[in-house]
């Protein structure tokens, strides 16, 4: 039985921050974790690459398709009970990705855990956004930032030098055990105060009669696209050129590290830097990562397009992120799960709709398109940013 947890409070317990930064991180590690698998695991299981890569489009469309679902539950439930039920489900899951026999039941049970650990980072950033003030809260959120990457590094180094070495299954097996250790560890978790959440359908109508609700989600639409779907291929582009799965993992996992070392950055720069210029700074590095990366898929130039995104993730998305939790303070985690709805299925349909390409090896094109599209992205969020109050 969670206790209960009084809200606002001027900083969060370090041990409380400390347990969200472990779900976000297993929830990030099992959502990267297939990237760098993707070429390895078809001739593993006789599937092309395009049947494949729906093992993580359909994680990516679950993960988001499932946002308000769990944030209706954390709204009515609580968020410390969201996440320990979502992380009992999310360990059966992996489970089954990891004994899976082919490329059906692999796809299968990967969007189910899609659909399961998609609760664990919005229940952990509605957490905070319940119990820090708005003025500070950029801070235990960039903190949460960096375990996410953290948990993206890891997931792309490990990912790929256990597939290669020993078996991919045992990759997928992971974030089980963690996910069911965190079920048993969330009880220490104080569960925050929340206003009654009414009837069902009541956080939607608060949260969808915001239009600036409507007008960041369409800013994280387009973000999703370009830094968590076209990100996919960063690991193939390699592998497309030869580079092993293991070396071309690593590589991708610079892009955690980047993100870890940016996110530390924003911290200190949170009420020095307005969100407008964050926002900025971030957008600039990820045009120029792609633009990059369209140019050159060589190992070295991959490795600052890595950086860069991972820079351009803490600048730009962490703002936006705290913003978002700022929405609809009477029905926060519906308002930061359709965020999340929007982050998702932008990213799963880019990662869908870029298949054939990057099939045929037309890498260039694809990181060209995402250069293209991070131009108005970073417009948008910026404009709307400015004139938001």
């Amino acid at each position: 039985m969670t206790t209960t947890a009084s809200a606002p409070m001027a900083t969060l317990p370090r041990s409380s921050l400390r347990l969200l930064r472990t779900a976000g991180f297993v929830s990030n590690f099992d959502r990267f974790c297939i990237a760098p698998m993707l070429v390895l695991i078809g001739p593993r299981l006789g599937a092309p690459l395009p049947t494949v890569v729906l093992a993580a489009s359909g994680y990516y469309l679950m993960y988001g398709l499932m946002q308000p679902v769990w944030g209706v539950a954390s709204d009515r439930r609580g968020r410390v009970w969201v996440m320990r039920v979502s992380l009992t489900g999310a360990a059966l899951a992996a489970l089954a990705s990891a004994l899976a026999p082919d490329a059906p039941v692999l796809i299968g049970a990967r969007a189910l855990a899609g659909a399961f650990f998609a609760a664990s980072i919005a229940a952990s950033l509605t957490y905070v956004g319940d119990t820090v003030p708005v003025a500070i809260r950029q801070r235990p959120l960039s903190e949460l930032m960096t375990a996410f990457a953290l948990g993206t590094a890891v997931a792309t180094v490990v990912a790929g030098a256990l597939a290669h070495y020993l078996s991919w299954r045992l990759v997928f097996a992971l974030p089980g055990v963690l996910a069911a250790y965190l079920v048993v560890a969330l009880r220490r978790l104080p569960e925050p105060e929340r206003a009654p959440s009414g009837s069902l359908l009541a956080p939607f109508r608060v949260v969808l009669s915001s239009p600036w609700q409507w007008y960041v989600m369409a800013v994280a639409f387009v973000e999703g696209a370009v830094l968590l779907g076209f990100l996919t291929y960063l690991a193939p582009a390699l592998e497309a050129h030869g580079v092993p799965t293991t070396s071309a993992g690593a590589v991708a996992a610079l892009y955690g590290v980047g993100s870890m070392t940016a996110a530390q950055v924003v911290k200190r720069l949170v009420g020095q830097w307005s969100a407008v210029r964050l926002i900025a700074t971030g957008g600039v590095q990820i045009t120029v990562a792609y633009l990059l990366a369209g140019y050159s898929q060589s190992t070295g130039a991959l490795v600052v397009v890595a950086l860069l995104l991972g820079g351009g993730w803490s600048f730009m998305h962490s703002t936006i992120q705290s913003w978002a939790t700022a929405l609809t303070p009477t029905a926060r985690a519906t308002g930061v799960a359709m965020f999340g709805v929007a982050l998702y299925v932008g990213s799963a349909l880019a990662s869908w709709l870029a298949a054939a390409t990057a099939q045929a090896h037309d890498f260039r094109q694809l990181f060209w398109l995402a250069a293209l599209l991070t131009a108005p992205l970073t417009v948008a969020a910026a404009v709307g940013r400015a004139r938001y109050r």
